[in-house]
């Protein structure tokens, strides 16, 4: 089970997530020399990041490039347009409401 990163400190979380990018490679099969040659990231410093948790965004997002994993990345930041709590909550519970119809 996947602790809730919401509830850790921002250096344990930077071990959980290198933790789960190396479970990942792993259950891809993919030694960490795969992985540096797929993502263009030394095999020094994936050993270093997946040990660690330490690295480079840039590296970061070459190792999650490699992996498949961008889309998780981008979703982390989506953008609304509220400008407020109020809007926000006004959009959500709309959005919650709004039929939904398939086309014929």
């Amino acid at each position: 089970m996947k602790t809730p990163l919401q509830f850790l400190h921002p250096d344990d979380t930077k071990g959980e997530i290198a933790a789960r990018l190396r479970a990942t490679r792993l259950r891809l099969g993919w030694k960490q020399s795969t992985l540096a040659d797929r993502s263009g990231v030394s095999l020094p410093t994936i050993r270093r990041y997946e040990s660690t948790g330490q690295t480079s965004m840039s590296n970061f997002l070459n190792l999650c490039f490699a992996l498949g994993l961008l889309d998780e990345v981008g979703e982390l930041f989506q953008t609304t347009n509220a400008n407020s709590i109020a809007e926000l909550e006004a959009m959500t519970s709309a959005h919650k409401n709004k039929r939904q119809r398939g086309t014929k």
